[in-house]
Formats: structure tokens, sequence, C-alpha cells
């Protein structure tokens, strides 16, 4: 019992402690395609890449019936922020299957990681402006494409 007081102590202590650093923001859009027609319900992730510990999701989402996406996020650091959208897909897998399952039928998704450069980090709730990630098409190969199975 006096271990779970402790426990109970320690846990609402760091939840009372203040947070230290700068509230900083990003965001990203632009559109996905599968052998030129939009790609629909991509998972998009907007991340704070960490070094030391793991990334920090600031925002989540999915691309709509025209391919199209759009995230804004913040999280709060001592140093500037290292925004990266991530996308997670397998507009291969479709096109081969002669069929288009949802995403969420297969598991292991490839993924496709793109560093958002720091002149669109703002401080602030907000970005001042949004990343345009551009117009991707997702049948092609990418540098540093990789599967994967937990997104």
């Amino acid at each position: 019992m006096k271990t779970v007081i402790i426990l109970t102590a320690i846990l609402a202590y760091s939840i009372a402690l203040p947070t230290f650093g700068t509230l900083q923001s990003a965001g990203v859009m632009g559109r996905l395609l599968c052998q030129g027609k939009p790609y629909v319900n991509a998972k998009v992730k907007l991340y704070d890449i960490d070094t030391l510990d793991v990334d920090d999701l600031m925002a989540e989402g999915k691309s709509d019936k025209n391919g199209e996406f759009r995230l804004v996020g913040n999280e709060t650091e001592y140093t500037t922020i290292d925004p990266k959208l991530n996308i997670y897909h397998n507009c291969e897998v479709f096109i081969h299957a002669q069929h288009t399952p949802p995403d969420e039928a297969i598991e292991c998704l490839r993924k496709i990681e793109i560093k958002i450069p720091k002149d669109f980090v703002a401080e602030g709730p907000n970005p001042g402006k949004i990343f345009d990630a551009g117009i991707l098409n997702l049948s092609g190969k990418f540098p540093g494409e990789s599967r994967d199975c937990i997104n």
C-alpha cells in the first residue's frame, strides 16, 4: 500500500511540473497520387524529430477524396523543433492486387519521410506559413523509403 501511495505522489508531482521550453509549431500540406489518380486515406503524420527519445507526434490525419492533406501541430522544446512528415501507404500493392482494399487491411505500409525546413517553424501555437510538399506520385520509390508495420 505504501508503494502505491509513493508512486501516486510521484505521478501527481510529475504531472504538476511546468513544461520548460518554447511552444513552436509547423504545418505541412500536399497532394498524393497513385498512378496519376488521387490516393485516398493515406495516413499522414507530423512529428518533431527527437535525438534522444521517441519522436513527438504533433498531428495526424488522412488524405481526402482528392488525395489532399493538411496538418498543423505544435510542441514545446528547448531548441528549435525538427518537423517531419511521414506518409504511410500501399499504392503499388493495390495496383498489383487488382483491387483497392483500405489501407488498414494491409499491416505493413510503405513509409516515406519528408523533413520540413526550419524556416517553416514558428513560435506559438500556429505556424506563420505552411510547407507545401507538392504533388507526390506514390507509385515511385523514394530515397530512404521503408515499410512500417506499426504506424
